[in-house]
């Protein structure tokens, strides 16, 4: 391999090839999780409540995690998301508008023993769930 006094050309020419090797490179280099990510690599996004839907942990967990179904108002996407708290749900009703975040598993994919969800509400009605939950604030009447 070229190390000597002229071969800065060649160096920085394979660093450029060899860099579509690494996996991180490629998908950033690309757009990938823009274009497979229901965000469209946003940090938060808004949507719609469709319905409350309860999903059965995986093992050897046995439980109903409480989860929203909603379509994003940015793409018409639908997703669906993890209402995070105890009795969260009910103070989630349909046709409310949530903001959701990815929630925290590995690599934007889904998290703990929740199969297929990769979201968590954080909002409803622009008023934080962790409050409703908590008893500090009370839901908007809309």
């Amino acid at each position: 391999m070229a190390r000597g006094l002229g071969a800065a050309r060649k160096l920085s020419r394979d660093r450029q090839k060899y860099r579509w090797s690494s996996r991180y490179y490629k998908r950033r280099a690309l757009h990938l999780k823009e274009k497979s990510d229901p965000l469209e690599g946003a940090a938060q996004a808004k949507g719609i409540v469709l319905e409350k839907v309860a999903i059965e942990a995986k093992q050897p967990n046995s439980a109903l995690r409480k989860c929203v179904k909603l379509q994003l108002i940015k793409n018409g996407r639908q997703i669906t998301a993890f209402a995070v708290g105890d009795g969260a749900i009910n103070f989630i009703d349909e046709h409310d508008e949530v903001l959701v975040e990815g929630i925290g598993g590995r690599m934007g994919r889904s998290y703990g023993d929740i199969p297929g969800v990769r979201f968590k509400v954080i909002k409803v009605n622009d008023v934080s769930l962790d409050e409703l939950v908590r008893g500090r604030k009370e839901k908007p009447v809309r």
